[in-house]
């Protein structure tokens, strides 16, 4: 699933006999406008040869021809769309405008149900950072240039972060207010052992290693948290033997708050 550009959460892609999708129609109607299944590819975003192969697999599956193309003479030849074309068009727009009602009814119906709701919208954000966690805005101070700002994470725990005044006041944040708390793996500092110490960063979550998947370079160490929450850290494969980290170990993520970016909702 994901979230078209209007904001809705509800998307489906549309096709006719598993392959003619908007693609191959927007050619069609290009070329019906243009007559020229040059014009037409362009106007469609397609290539010149990849506009010919949608236009001739589906002519090699219809019953009856769907083109008709005219060389030379005194309009200059050209490329028309034939009366099965024409029908076959205008069936994919009825079908379309149904299918947004459809959509828009089944959105309407979602809208009565805020929990799911809530879930689907904080799932939709398409963003590279690994780290990503739901929870309420549980205190938040502004001062004259930055703020802190502390979520309550909906699977436990809080975690904090620091943002510029003006960023929190855009935000509009208050407590109370559903929020996204985003964290990159490389910003992410694994401790197996703190030896005694106390480490300056406001955030440190404990858990325990799930999983490890080494790359070529470095290995991505997931940790699962008390509240059943995961948490991503990128690590060297020469900190990973450091650490003696394996999967069943303790360990606690560290990160700063200044690493931490806070999404809303308006």
């Amino acid at each position: 699933m994901k979230t078209p550009a209007d904001g809705s959460l509800l998307s489906a892609e549309l096709r006719l006999a598993g392959r003619l999708d908007a693609r191959f129609f927007a050619l069609l109607d290009a070329l019906q406008h243009t007559g020229s299944i040059n014009r037409a590819a362009a106007t469609a975003g397609l290539s010149y040869k990849g506009a010919w192969l949608l236009l001739e697999s589906a002519c090699n599956l219809a019953n009856e021809p769907l083109l008709e193309t005219a060389t030379g003479g005194a309009g200059g030849g050209g490329t028309q769309l034939t009366d099965a074309a024409r029908g076959l068009l205008a069936a994919w727009h009825t079908l379309q405008t149904e299918h947004r009602d459809f959509l828009r009814v089944q959105e309407e119906r979602l809208a009565q149900h805020p929990a799911l709701q809530g879930l689907l919208r904080r799932m939709s954000m398409k963003t590279s950072a690994r780290n990503q966690f739901a929870g309420t805005v549980s205190a938040v101070e502004i001062g004259p240039v930055s703020a802190e700002v502390t979520l309550a994470l909906k699977s436990g725990g809080h975690i904090t972060a620091t943002l510029t005044s003006a960023a929190a006041r855009r935000l509009k944040l208050k407590k109370g207010k559903e929020a996204l708390a985003l964290v990159k793996a490389s910003a992410v500092v694994l401790v197996s052992d703190f030896a005694g110490w106390q480490l300056s960063a406001r955030n440190q979550l404990a858990g325990t290693v799930s999983r490890i998947e080494k790359g070529a370079v470095s290995s991505l160490v997931v940790l699962t948290l008390p509240g059943g929450a995961t948490l991503t850290a990128t690590v060297t494969h020469e900190g990973l033997e450091a650490l003696g980290l394996k999967v069943g170990a303790p360990a606690t993520a560290v990160f700063k708050a200044y690493a931490v970016m806070v999404a809303t909702q308006p």
